[in-house]
């Protein structure tokens, strides 16, 4: 149960200057958990104890909305949508971004193995975590679909070259969608599509073509899928679950972390086909991080 426009306006009406700072570190510890494939903004919502107000003001975003800023002014717009918590936790969130975007930039360049393999490890654990509380039918069915859709998202993914523009916008409804839910990030998501690096890429170099054409895509699935989302997780969260349990298992196959985009090798096979070192110790030690950090989330939760 969401949030009604009143309750969001109490709420917001209650917080004092310490209150929004909180809103805003909440939003900065979101925005890190979105530059890490496998951990959902959404979880970091739920932990913190906003995801209700979250996804009850964003699914009351709306095309219609404008009519309501055009009949009753920007004020009372302002106040009934809730606004106040939407920019302070966004400011959060992009301050989040920008603080240790080329941090994940670095790691990638310089021990990429390790960071896939810290992502499946995350990915593996979430699955076990989200899996394990469904119902047989539900996996056998729901979870089936999923997985489906998992990999007709695999073959959007860029295999070589630059992805086109398009699938920048696409891939920001897509994200939009997934970070509204607290079990798959949006920057998963990009990784499943093959557009996670370029993003990030273009995004330290100051290059906004492609993070502008992603931020347009999110904004339009927001406007267009919010509120379905709301709907599904109030009537239909258990099939819901399962089938987002099939489809991170079937998107562990982009994860391998000795994965050369045309084949998912060994170790010994990576090192001989790229003549890069395959640091299994290395490897194995991030899987288990992230592993160790997704229960960590869960025992919070």
């Amino acid at each position: 149960m969401t949030l009604a426009a009143g309750e969001r306006q109490v709420a917001a009406e209650r917080r004092d200057l310490r209150g929004w700072l909180l809103v805003g570190l909440r939003g900065m510890a979101m925005g890190i958990a979105e530059l890490v494939p496998g951990v959902s903004g959404g979880t970091i919502a739920f932990v913190t104890g906003i995801y209700e107000e979250l996804v009850g003001t964003l699914a009351r975003l709306q095309p219609r909305s404008l009519a309501a800023l055009w009949r009753d002014g920007p004020k009372r717009f302002w106040i009934d949508h809730n606004l106040s918590f939407l920019l302070a936790l966004g400011l959060g969130m992009v301050a989040a971004i920008v603080a240790f975007a080329r941090v994940l930039e670095w790691l990638l360049d310089h021990y990429a193995v390790a960071v896939w393999a810290f992502f499946f490890g995350l990915i593996v654990a979430s699955v076990f975590h989200i899996g394990r509380y469904r119902r047989p039918l539900h996996l056998a069915s729901w979870g089936v679909i999923g997985a489906l859709i998992a990999y007709a998202v695999l073959q959007l993914g860029v295999r070589e070259g630059p992805a086109p523009l398009w699938l920048y916008f696409v891939g920001g409804m897509i994200a939009i969608s997934a970070w509204l839910l607290p079990a798959v990030s949006g920057s998963f998501m990009l990784l499943v599509l093959g557009l996670y690096e370029p993003v990030l890429r273009a995004f330290n170099a100051g290059d906004w073509v492609y993070p502008v054409t992603l931020g347009a895509g999110c904004l339009v699935g927001l406007l267009l899928f919010a509120r379905l989302l709301d709907w599904l997780l109030r009537r239909v969260h258990e099939p819901l679950l399962a089938a987002l349990t099939g489809f991170m298992a079937v998107s562990l196959l982009k994860l391998w972390p000795w994965n050369t985009g045309e084949a998912l090798l060994s170790p010994a096979a990576y090192a001989a086909a790229t003549g890069l070192p395959p640091m299994p110790a290395a490897a194995a030690g991030a899987a288990l991080a992230g592993v160790l950090i997704l229960w960590l989330l869960t025992r919070l939760e």
